[in-house]
């Protein structure tokens, strides 16, 4: 894939003419060929038709840490929420390199688990060839499963004004909400016990985030940008709550440095409006029907927006990386590739 780097300062037109250029140039892309250097030329392992198989509720299989790496040492750390109602595990994949003068390059991961069992021995070998190899640290649940879908709807998804509670899903008794809890204890603990134990430069750390991650990445931009200098967010769910993050975007506070985003989009804002598969067996169909209309409730083509708007935002430089065809559950491995590329600089 090919991506459109988008300056603050393009004009409208030029722009929107950039952003169909990058769908079309990505859509038309022959494969490339595989180099030593490049993660985004590594095979993406082969996407699976059962949509389920991407499902964060599913066990994580072995990862990177279960094997001797040459490259990596692997640590992890356990915490828990202020109040005490949420569990999370920290895993870390430290480079066994020296660390440059200013500290590795660090990539943040929301859902943890799964972020952590996508990564591949290829990939870190290749991060490992870099002058300043990454370091990786997935912020993930005390879990066997891919999340903890109850702590994740509401650490991931912001307080709405009016709403007490926030709900993220009524029907299913999911709370939301609990956003700035999160990134309270991201800024407060997450972070300083990472850089304690990974020499890293704040110059070049990442957050990123699929789906609901990619929503708490997009809320952190807007509402915290001091915290990261790099987001990247994948197919990110702009539909919570009719847009409620389309609002925050417009109230966005001015960035306090020179700042970079990634956004990555499949097929999800179309396949939405036309969806048609069958319920899976033991599911609700008012449930699912009603989660389905919420998806709804932004334009298919809200994402290649945002990121035309944001191109536009002073001291804000914007990649814009469609993959046409890709659907929503393998965008979070098709994602992570040109995600490290991104982080690695």
């Amino acid at each position: 894939m090919m991506p459109t780097h988008i300056p603050h300062h393009l004009p409208r037109r030029r722009l929107l003419l950039a952003l169909a250029a990058g769908t079309a140039l990505a859509g038309c892309a022959s494969t490339p060929k595989p180099m030593t250097s490049d993660l985004t030329a590594l095979p993406l392992p082969p996407i699976n038709q059962d949509l389920s198989a991407y499902a964060l509720t599913r066990p994580v299989g072995p990862t990177v840490a279960d094997s001797p790496s040459p490259h990596y040492r692997f640590e992890r750390f356990s915490l828990d929420s202020a109040d005490g109602k949420r569990h999370y595990r920290v895993q870390l994949a430290i480079p066994k390199a020296a660390p440059p003068r200013a500290g590795y390059p660090l990539l943040v991961m929301l859902d943890g688990n799964a972020a952590f069992g996508s990564l591949t021995d290829e990939q870190l070998t290749l991060l490992a060839t870099r002058d300043r190899p990454l370091a990786i640290a997935t912020l993930g649940y005390e879990t066997n499963l891919g999340v903890d879908v109850d702590a994740r709807s509401f650490d991931y998804t912001p307080a709405v004004p009016g709403e007490n509670p926030t709900w993220d899903d009524q029907a299913r008794n999911r709370l939301g909400g609990g956003a700035d809890l999160f990134l309270d204890l991201l800024e407060q603990k997450m972070l300083p016990e990472i850089r304690r134990r990974v020499p890293s430069d704040p110059a070049r750390t990442t957050l990123w985030g699929h789906s609901y991650g990619g929503l708490l990445t997009l809320y952190t931009l807007f509402t915290r940008p001091q915290l990261f200098p790099r987001y990247a967010a994948a197919d990110p769910s702009l539909w919570w709550h009719d847009g409620f993050i389309l609002d925050l975007e417009a109230a966005a506070k001015p960035l306090p440095r020179r700042t970079e985003l990634l956004m990555l989009a499949g097929s999800a804002g179309l396949e939405v409006q036309n969806e048609t598969r069958a319920l899976r067996p033991g599911l609700d169909p008012a449930v699912v029907l009603a989660a389905r209309e919420r998806r709804r409730a932004v334009p298919p083509d809200a994402t290649p927006r945002l990121a035309e708007r944001q191109g536009e935002r002073r001291g804000l430089t914007m990649t814009w990386k469609p993959f046409p065809g890709v659907s929503h559950g393998p965008m979070r491995p098709t994602s992570i590739p040109p995600t490290l590329e991104f982080a690695a600089r």
